[in-house]
């Protein structure tokens, strides 16, 4: 886990959301991973379709808006290239359709749903 209180949060978020995809059949292929862009926190597979998961966990609504407003511009461009990077990497996932999406986590004690924001 994570060694500050907001780092054990982002894990504790992004292992509710790991399970809630592989439980509808997602099959994980990268967590944290990283380059010199940045940090793919989830990366899923399905037959012949990948899931590109930002994950934003948060206690409460505050000026982001649950985390909506950090999936602007440059953190867009960011996730594109390590997409980019990770492919390359990965050359027998090339020719899957990829989807984005980003899984806005409530942190306990909330028991709200997991809302799921597709990029578009």
């Amino acid at each position: 886990m994570g060694r500050t209180p907001e780092q054990r949060s982002g894990r504790w978020a992004e292992q509710r959301a790991l399970r809630l995809l592989q439980g509808a059949g997602w099959c994980l292929l990268a967590q944290r991973w990283r380059c010199r862009w940045g940090e793919i926190d989830l990366l899923l597979h399905k037959p012949e379709r990948l899931l590109l998961v930002e994950v934003k966990g948060r206690r409460r609504r505050g000026p982001d808006g649950w985390g909506v407003a950090a999936l602007r511009g440059g953190k867009r461009q960011r996730l594109a290239s390590s997409l980019g990077l990770w492919l390359r990497e990965h050359p027998a996932y090339g020719d899957c359709r990829w989807e984005w999406v980003c899984a806005l986590v409530p942190l306990p004690p909330s028991r709200a749903p997991v809302r799921w924001v597709p990029w578009v």
